[in-house]
């Protein structure tokens, strides 16, 4: 589904999927559905952030499967890509650790080039087993 590049298309991401997760049996304030949707909104603040590009959306997929469960974010912004640094920003830093929490939280997360297009997705993986 595509939101604009804006903090409320980020909001209405986050809640779709959260929203999305308590359909398919992860009900809300499950383990599952709070850590996927806090590594949701992570990714769509970063689309945000720094990924907007002036009229573009950003995007959000939701898929699952046997292992467990994955959401893809993708921007039109190819040239700012996400780098996972070892150093945690400074105390009173007010950004820099939303792929830290993302690392933390997932199984296992990357970034692509967006297929087809300019941009890229930055996807996350939560195993259930």
């Amino acid at each position: 589904m595509a939101f604009t590049s804006s903090p409320r298309g980020a909001r209405l991401a986050r809640r779709l999927v959260s929203h999305r997760l308590d359909a398919w049996g992860h009900p809300y304030g499950c383990r599952v559905n709070d850590t996927l949707t806090l590594i949701t909104a992570e990714l769509t603040a970063n689309a945000v952030r720094h990924g907007h590009v002036a009229g573009r959306d950003f995007r959000v997929r939701l898929t699952q499967g046997a292992a467990g469960l994955r959401v893809e974010v993708t921007d039109t912004r190819t040239e700012r890509v996400p780098v996972l640094s070892d150093r945690e920003p400074p105390g009173d830093a007010e950004s820099g650790r939303g792929l830290l929490i993302v690392a933390g939280l997932a199984t296992r997360w990357a970034v692509a080039p967006r297929a087809g297009a300019p941009g890229k997705t930055v996807w996350a993986e939560l195993h259930l087993t």
